[in-house]
């Protein structure tokens, strides 16, 4: 099948065929000849990056006259950057159409120059819900000759809460018109909309309902919550040639990651919506020229991005709706390639990837988090397929060579390259000789505990050794406080700033407790929980020293504290058996109350001499 059996016309065929394309996609080939032939609406089911724009856009463009300058077509997209990579593509099909004029309308930009292309004449509007509604309060565009109506990412526009904006657009455009709904996914208020504002709508679905794309290979990573981030630089130097997005569930998330990262020596930066529009230009920018590799962002300021040749996409948080997950994994695997989505997650996140794995109709391939060893064996791989694929210009190399030579004359060809590989592998090989290490977290039936850590003893559990990577502290709280590990983990979290504290093994005794913290961290936390209150206790912590006995201390911290409290509920009971006493008008006692003669008081003996 080719674009001309499908119907398309002659200029445009010269277009797509200057883009390079030579044959038309699934989609394309279902929903072209139907909207160049047929009357009915359309509505079509198809992942992010399957070719829906040509499969609207090629048609809408034939179906467009040049002979007047009015409004003919309009198209919504949920996103500035979707507005304009829909009104690219859309001009790089018309190029061969003389008069054709499209016009990009979106937020975030003056709204005057909009105003005076409208006044000019256009044929095709590209806009987001806001801006066009702006527009039409001003009365500064005309909707009454439009003719089709397309609806893109139909379901991102319904997430971001456009519903009231796009029923509101909707009853400006003629009642007799064509109406084209796309969309990833069918949530029950796009099924609501078409039933509204469609005509006996025609239903393409490109594979099945809510699946990912075939081409798309979805694996996860499970590790405890405090090594995620080690994790996400292990995946990442794993795959030396990535070129992705990392998606996290809140703003502040995202900016602190990037920060890490580009700390780190990673080239990164962060795409959240705290970010002014200038700001956010700015970092596409360098995202699409690959002056990046790694982009950090919110699933809100990335939607709409339409970003080629992403090998990579990864969940560094799992999002709350399974449809936005389709969202993200469709951003990879395009055009016929391949791509990776990846998740990390801790254990208490597995039934949520369970949820997931249902929705796409997939079930995801689980990987352990790559060794230092393997890290550096790919890294000196790569590095090695960069030296065989280097272009030598000899003639330009050719003055500097001879010096050059000479200089390293002294060196054999083995001792040349290990100076070349370590010149660039140095950093890594550097940070992993002391790397934490990241525990594997077993999956839920797995969990029961083998019989070597079933009897670790007391003595073992009192170890000052902490594992490597990780320093050994000390804290007054045990079992005996009512003190366990999510209080530990809580504590920490509310008494320390900045970067998130690495924790390992906590072991937990009767009146303290001993646990590993991250190398680098472990002074910060000390300073952090001395002072602190756990339930009126006072909290004291150290790094734990080798051969001081903290078992008797706190044993004997215990008696001391016991015995006070002893003496203090005997002396409250004293004091309460004192008060009950009958007592007169001034505080005496009263002549009935008054000792016998028998007894020894003599304050109450009679008086010498009475009888």
């Amino acid at each position: 099948m080719t674009f001309q059996e499908l119907g398309v016309r002659e200029d445009l065929l010269r277009a797509i065929t200057d883009l390079g394309y030579e044959s038309p996609m699934p989609v394309q080939e279902r929903v072209i000849p139907h909207l160049l032939n047929e009357e009915s609406d359309v509505v079509a089911l198809a992942q992010t990056g399957t070719g829906k724009t040509a499969a609207f856009g090629l048609p809408l463009l034939q179906r467009t006259s040049t002979a007047t300058t009015t409004v003919q077509a309009l198209i919504l997209d949920p996103t500035r950057e979707l507005c304009l990579q829909t009104a690219n593509d859309l001009t790089d099909y018309s190029k061969y159409i003389e008069g054709l004029k499209i016009l990009p309308v979106y937020g975030g930009a003056n709204i005057e120059p909009q105003i005076r292309a409208l006044e000019q004449g256009v044929h095709i509007i590209v806009a987001t819900p806001g801006r066009l509604l702006d527009l039409l309060r001003r009365g500064k565009v005309d909707l009454g000759a439009v003719h089709t109506v397309v609806l893109d990412e139909a379901d991102e526009m319904l997430n971001m809460g456009f519903v009231d904006d796009i029923n509101t657009v909707l009853d400006h455009v003629p009642e007799q018109r064509k109406m084209l709904l796309f969309s990833a996914t069918m949530p029950p208020e796009i099924a609501r909309i078409a039933q509204n504002y469609m005509h006996d709508p025609q239903e393409f679905v490109i594979g099945n309902r809510n699946e990912s794309s075939g081409n798309v290979r979805h694996i996860y990573y499970m590790v405890r919550a405090c090594d995620k981030y080690l994790a996400l630089k292990r995946i990442v130097d794993s795959r030396p040639r990535i070129y992705g997005i990392i998606f996290t569930r809140t703003r502040a998330q995202a900016q602190e990651i990037a920060d890490h990262l580009i700390q780190d020596g990673y080239n990164a930066d962060a795409l959240h919506g705290d970010l002014s529009q200038a700001q956010r230009d700015a970092v596409m920018k360098k995202f699409r020229e690959r002056n990046l590799q790694l982009l950090v962002a919110t699933d809100v300021a990335a939607r709409g991005l339409d970003v080629d040749d992403l090998t990579h996409i990864i969940s560094y948080a799992l999002p709350d709706d399974n449809d936005v997950y389709n969202h993200r994994s469709g951003r990879t695997g395009r055009a016929g390639k391949t791509g990776t989505s990846i998740c990390i997650i801790h254990s208490r996140e597995r039934g949520k990837l369970k949820e997931i794995e249902k929705h796409i109709g997939k079930q995801m391939e689980r990987r352990p988090v790559p060794t230092p060893e393997e890290v550096i064996e790919k890294q000196l791989f790569n590095l090695a397929d960069k030296l065989e694929r280097v272009e030598v210009k000899e003639e330009e190399i050719a003055a500097y060579l001879p010096p050059v030579l000479s200089k390293l004359s002294w060196l054999n060809g083995e001792d040349l390259l290990k100076r070349l590989l370590s010149l660039e592998i140095n950093r890594l090989l550097d940070y992993y000789r002391n790397a934490p290490v990241i525990e594997e977290v077993p999956e839920k039936g797995e969990r029961k505990k083998s019989a070597e850590a079933k009897k670790r003893s007391k003595e073992e559990k009192d170890s000052r050794t902490a594992e490597k990577g990780f320093e050994r502290v000390y804290i007054n709280c045990g079992k005996a406080d009512g003190f366990f590990a999510p209080d530990l983990i809580r504590l920490i979290n509310q008494n320390t700033r900045g970067q998130q504290i690495g924790l390992g093994r906590i072991d937990l005794l009767s009146y303290y407790s001993l646990f590993d913290v991250r190398q680098g961290d472990a002074h910060r936390v000390v300073s952090a929980l001395k002072g602190t209150e756990f339930y009126g206790k006072r909290v004291y912590a150290e790094l734990a020293k080798e051969g001081k006995d903290y078992a008797a201390e706190s044993w004997e911290r215990s008696r001391i504290k016991k015995n006070r409290a002893e003496r203090r509920r005997a002396e409250r009971a004293a004091r309460e058996a004192q008060s009950e006493q009958p007592h007169g008008r001034r505080g005496r006692r009263t002549r009935r109350d008054q000792p016998t003669k028998d007894e020894p008081y003599t304050r109450f003996r009679k008086k010498k001499g009475r009888k």
